[in-house]
Parts: C-alpha cells; structure tokens; sequence
C-alpha cells in the first residue's frame, strides 16, 4: 500500500483535502497535516469537525512537530500532496523555507526526489504568484489548480469535487472509481456527443 502525506492548508477549498483524506481510506496509508488557518477555514466552510477529517486518515502529524516523521527523508513515502494550497505555503515551498511540519515535509519530498502536487487555490494571479509556481514547477513539484473538468457535464458539486481528487490519484498511480474516464468525441446522427470509458 502507497504511503502519501496529505497537507491542508488555509485557502479556501478545504473540502478538497477532507475528500482527498476520505479517497485515500483503504487505498494508501495516509499521513495528514492541517494548518492552524485551515483548522479556521474547515469550521468556516464545511459541516465537518477537524476530530472527523483527523479519524479518516492513518496517521495524523501536529503543523509545528519538525520532529514528526514524515519531516525527514528516511521516512519512506509515495509523496505528497497539498489541497489545498494557499500560497503563503506555495511561497513556503517555493523558497526552501521550512517553518512549519508541512513545508518542511513538502521540501524533504523535493529533495527526495518524489512527487509533490501543489492544489493552488487563488484567483485572479500576479506575477509575483505566478512566479513562485513556476519556481516550484523548475523544482520538480506539479502544479495543480482544480479548474473544473465540464466535458462530462457534472449535475452536482460532488461530482466538480471528485473529478479533481480522482486526477491527483491518477497523478500517484492509484486505482479509483471517482470518474468516468474520457473516450474521445463520438458522432451521432450528424451531431457531437461525447464517450466516456467506463
């Protein structure tokens, strides 16, 4: 079973975190951070109690332990994943500038050489914020806004949601069943339809 690190830190879109947390529940061994403004934005924009999201994940790490496991690299892990990201921990990340567990832990799976996928959670963007993504892309994290995939025609935010953690499984190589999979455009009767894989 996959080990991931999964971080939630305070921008808005926490609930893309606490189902990243649920998703990985009997497919990886999940290791999770919350951030002290996350904590806030959890109770702000969800129903849920962070003692709940906590109970989801295998094994959960206190944001100011730098010495908790997963902040060294002997610690073997799969990677890590952000979601989402604000970007104060982008810029964190960005600059090697570990002050707390999760940009600390971010900057060991760099070094590490494993995967790092950044859930960017801001708009419109300045330079300056476009900068630290490009930044952290030449470092070898992957960038990932969760722009809404249409195509399949989502009649519910559930569905906007899931789409977004089913591709950061993808990005990990782990096996789901979040979303029908794209199967090219297919003509009907002279119109345009669209397929999917099932």
């Amino acid at each position: 079973m996959k080990r991931i690190i999964v971080g939630i830190s305070g921008a808005s879109g926490a609930i893309y975190g606490i189902q990243m947390v649920e998703a990985l529940k009997g497919l990886a061994e999940s290791h999770l951070v919350i951030s002290t403004a996350a904590r806030q934005i959890i109770s702000m924009e969800t129903s849920y109690e962070v003692p709940q999201i906590e109970s989801m994940a295998a094994s959960v790490h206190d944001f100011n332990d730098l010495a908790a496991p997963i902040s060294s690299g002997s610690f073997r892990t799969d990677g890590m994943v952000i979601v989402p990201c604000s970007v104060k921990t982008l810029s964190a990340v960005a600059n090697s500038f570990g002050e707390n567990l999760m940009a600390r832990a971010a900057d060991v799976i760099l070094k590490e050489r494993r995967r790092l996928v950044l859930v960017i959670r801001e708009t419109p963007l300045h330079l300056g914020h476009l900068r630290l993504m490009a930044r952290a892309s030449e470092m070898g994290a992957i960038i990932f806004p969760p722009v809404p995939a249409l195509y399949n025609r989502p009649e519910r935010l559930e569905e906007v949601i899931d789409h977004t953690i089913g591709r950061i499984l993808d990005l990990f190589e782990i096996e789901h069943t979040l979303f029908k999979r794209w199967g090219g455009a297919k003509g009907k009767d002279g119109g345009r339809s669209f397929g999917y894989e099932k």
